[in-house]
């Protein structure tokens, strides 16, 4: 299904359901991927990550890169990708520095004075969207552009509420409160923004994903015509999808965990689920009413008063299909999500032990 054609959010069960009868390398014809807990998590690598994108390049899918971490420019990404074994060149990579900068141009006009808060990467957009980089506070800044850098500290963010105080227009790259890393989530440009915002009161307009700019601006760069987003967060990769009207690939190489899915609204619920962006390689299966409830797979659940109820329910018709581990949380979310409560109704029944191992290795509460 081309973006134009993708369904909204409200329309219909949740796409989830569908399934992918090929691998989505071969269906869709660019990837649309995010890089922190996509295709790296802090300098390394998710194993086996490069190795399955070269695979879905083979395949005849293009890759573009959508990153809300704005600390470096795009030659500097896409050196890193190569030296991870993911061949990129600049023009591959989107920012949210660029998106930042891009409307940051259309409110001042060319030459506008903006002060800069975060990596490299921030100011590298600004000034190549024509506009006057500056330094402090007292420069009279038009607008303060905040985006991700480890090195921001108390001093660049006193001259952001100095110079939104005099009336700069406060400007965020991304409001994402953590970053992954092998030492667990870590704060990210979301909590830095959050520190300009409580001391001046101004709230910030935010350029990153999800707003549909960036993915956007890839699909022009592509020319997709059928994009598929691949990425680890809810409130930014999922619901940025939705709104540029893009099919989603979730991936659990990130942020996000199977509870934080299972209570995902409209606007947070993917079309489909994998481990990792190897996912793009393979068929997913599809979630199909059974007798009240949902069976993917193996797997069978239903939502009732006390919960949801998952049953490892047999091979079916044909004998077992191949099984990701995935097919059980596929049918509890169409439970969840279909159940009328908008929430998980707290901890999850195991029907049988095969149940309970499923969900314990979700991290799942089992009651």
């Amino acid at each position: 299904m081309s973006a134009a054609q993708a369904p909204s959010a409200a329309d219909g069960p949740p796409r989830l359901a569908a399934g992918c009868a090929r691998p989505p390398a071969e269906v869709y014809d660019v990837a649309l991927l995010d890089l922190d807990g996509v295709v790296y998590v802090g300098p390394d690598a998710v194993p086996g990550v490069p190795e399955a994108l070269a695979a879905a390049r083979a395949a005849g899918m293009r890759l573009g890169f959508v990153t809300n971490n704005a600390a470096r420019p795009p030659a500097e990404v896409a050196t890193h990708l190569t030296d991870l074994g993911v061949p990129a060149d600049a023009e591959e990579v989107i920012t949210s520095s660029q998106a930042a900068a891009s409307v940051v141009a259309g409110l001042l006009g060319p030459g506008g004075r903006v002060l800069p808060v975060g990596g490299p990467g921030v100011a590298t957009a600004l000034r190549a969207a024509g506009l006057t980089v500056v330094d402090r506070a007292e420069d009279d800044p038009a607008a303060v552009v905040q985006g991700y850098g480890r090195e921001v500290g108390w001093a660049q963010l006193a001259e952001a509420v100095v110079a939104v105080r005099n009336g700069a227009r406060h400007v965020a790259t991304n409001a994402d409160a953590t970053i992954p890393s092998p030492r667990g989530p870590l704060p990210g440009n979301g909590a830095m923004v959050g520190v300009v915002r409580d001391v001046t009161g101004s709230e910030p307009l935010v350029t990153g994903k999800p707003d549909p700019a960036m993915h956007a601006e890839c699909v022009r760069r592509t020319g997709a015509l059928d994009p598929l987003v691949v990425g680890d967060r809810l409130d930014t990769d999922i619901e940025g999808s939705h709104r540029a009207g893009a099919a989603s690939l979730l991936v659990f190489s990130g942020v996000t965990d199977p509870a934080g899915l299972l209570a995902a609204g409209p606007l947070h619920r993917p079309d489909l689920l994998a481990a990792d962006a190897a996912g793009l390689l393979v068929a997913h299966p599809p979630v199909t009413p059974e007798d009240g409830g949902w069976r993917c797979g193996r797997w069978r659940t239903v939502a009732g008063g006390s919960g949801l109820e998952l049953h490892a329910a047999g091979d079916g018709p044909g004998g077992a299909p191949a099984d990701d581990g995935l097919d059980g949380l596929r049918a509890l979310c169409l439970a969840a999500w279909t159940g009328g409560t908008g929430s998980v109704p707290g901890p999850v029944h195991a029907g049988d032990e095969a149940a309970r191992r499923a969900l314990a290795g979700w991290g799942l509460a089992v009651r």
